[in-house]
């Protein structure tokens, strides 16, 4: 490097870096044509000269990925500002102008997580967790090891960084991953005796409840694991451009699946009952399906099985695209999974075939569930489906029960429940979701012209939410209590 270049980088001085571009024009070119090199971003955030690190990134971003020559460990200038700590919002400008450079790693196979925990760097840490979950790879990248096989968990642990914990744990950190000598993170925080780490890794204060849970973690996982490499593996390394004509066909299947429920063989009961809802299954109701029940499951249950197999492969085929497109496409396809079973839902003609149909939209929930533990289907997505295909939908499939039956209250309770396990872990999106099923149950009941007491029972739903979170507060404060 030049060395008025380097003495400009190292003192921060903007005014002088631009006299030199202007007495040379190609000064800082010659920093692209070498492939490891020592740039003056380098430099400069190794300096902590952040005006001028921030200039430098206006005027060359290829810089943020630059690997500097051996003697320093292969660091980029983004492993030197998780080291120094994020002054002047220098950080985010790296990550916008090459979001990618947060996977880069070290001679000894640290990522910038690693050298955020290694130097207790929390407001470092927040921002790279915050830009991790935007990407498809979070999980990789937070369970990355080094060459000493620690993850930035461990390191957490063995500084005793709770915050950094929480953090990490919240973003699918594998608390269960072991480092070259067989230890889990858990294991580094009791070697050190760090009694806060230890009671965060363990998650509950009675150890036998914590290593149950943890086995069942762990086998969880592993199964999950198992069969999305089995199913997807083949899908992931497609090219583009099938990728796109697959896409295209899908849609084209989804649609003609759901053009079945629209219009079905035969078409739907036109008679004058318009009281259906007080009469049996047996008996023919007005929007029911004229198709006896032999042939009606006979032509929906492929109709359900193709639309199920389309439905899982484009969401499977959506994984490389933006987070955020792709969670947006997830939801509306989670709706339109929801009107597809309904449609069909209204149409049966008997309570066998009720069942039947029950059956499968229990499967369709199930499947989607196991789409969001290998991270290809998003927590809000799965919400979606579980307000319509909860547990609570057993009643349907072991009785039918009438809509002012004293178990609606049971059933709402169930969905709350089960709602709050989901998305316990993200208050205001949780919130939105139930404040949402809420209101369509309410606009539901009153278009039934249900008394008033009825109209207020989905309500159950938001208290049961409310309940439950501060009942996991007071846990919380017991637990912190119990452990000093």
């Amino acid at each position: 490097m030049d060395e008025s270049v380097r003495t400009s980088s190292r003192t921060g001085d903007v005014s002088e870096l631009y006299k030199l571009i202007q007495s040379d024009g190609n000064v800082l070119r010659r920093f692209n044509e070498v492939e490891f090199m020592e740039t003056p971003l380098h430099v400069a955030a190794d300096e902590g000269c952040i005006r001028f690190a921030m200039e430098m990134m206006k005027l060359k971003p290829s810089f943020a990925r630059k690997l500097n020559q051996q003697g320093k460990n292969g660091e980029t200038p983004l492993h030197y500002i998780c080291k120094a700590g994020n002054h002047d919002s220098l950080l985010e400008t790296f990550l916008k102008a090459c979001p990618d450079c947060i996977r880069d790693v070290t001679t000894e196979n640290r990522s910038a997580l690693h050298i955020a925990a290694e130097n207790k760097r929390l407001d470092v840490l927040q921002i790279l967790i915050r830009m991790l979950k935007k990407k498809d790879y979070y999980r990789e990248e937070v369970n990355r090891k080094d060459e000493d096989g620690n993850t930035a968990l461990h390191i957490a642990a063995r500084n005793n960084q709770t915050q950094m914990l929480k953090l990490l744990l919240s973003c699918k950190a594998d608390k269960h991953a072991t480092n070259q000598a067989g230890l889990t993170a858990l294991a580094v925080a009791e070697q050190h005796n760090n009694r806060e780490s230890i009671r965060i890794l363990r998650g509950c204060f009675i150890e036998e409840v914590s290593n149950i849970k943890s086995e069942w973690e762990i086998q969880i996982a592993k199964y999950v694991a198992k069969a999305s490499s089995i199913i997807f593996e083949d899908l992931d390394n497609i090219s583009s451009d099938d990728r796109n004509a697959l896409l295209v066909v899908l849609g084209l299947l989804l649609t003609g699946t759901y053009q079945a429920t629209l219009s079905p063989p035969g078409g739907v009961w036109q008679g004058d009952n318009t009281e259906w809802s007080k009469k049996s299954y047996d008996q023919k109701a007005l929007g029911k399906s004229v198709l006896h029940q032999a042939n009606f499951l006979i032509f929906y249950i492929p109709t359900y099985v193709v639309f199920m197999v389309t439905f899982f492969l484009t969401l499977a085929l959506l994984q490389p695209f933006p987070h955020g497109f792709k969670k947006t496409i997830q939801v509306i396809l989670a709706f339109f999974a929801v009107c597809f079973d309904q449609s069909i839902s209204y149409m049966v003609p008997t309570e066998f075939a009720y069942k039947v149909i029950e059956l499968f939209s229990l499967l369709l929930f199930v499947l989607t569930l196991v789409m969001h533990f290998t991270d290809r289907v998003s927590k809000p997505s799965v919400a979606i489906l579980e307000c319509w295909l909860t547990p609570s939908n057993l009643f349907d499939f072991v009785k039918r029960i009438p809509p002012d039956s004293d178990t609606k209250l049971l059933r709402l309770a169930i969905d709350g429940c089960w709602l709050f396990f989901f998305v316990k872990d993200d208050f205001w999106e949780g919130t939105i979701i139930v404040i949402g099923y809420c209101s369509f149950y309410i606009m539901a009941t009153v278009s039934w012209e249900a008394p008033p007491s009825m109209v207020a029972c989905p309500l159950l739903v938001l208290g049961c939410w409310f309940l439950l979170y501060l009942c996991r507060f007071c846990f919380k404060v017991c637990c912190q209590l119990c452990s000093t």
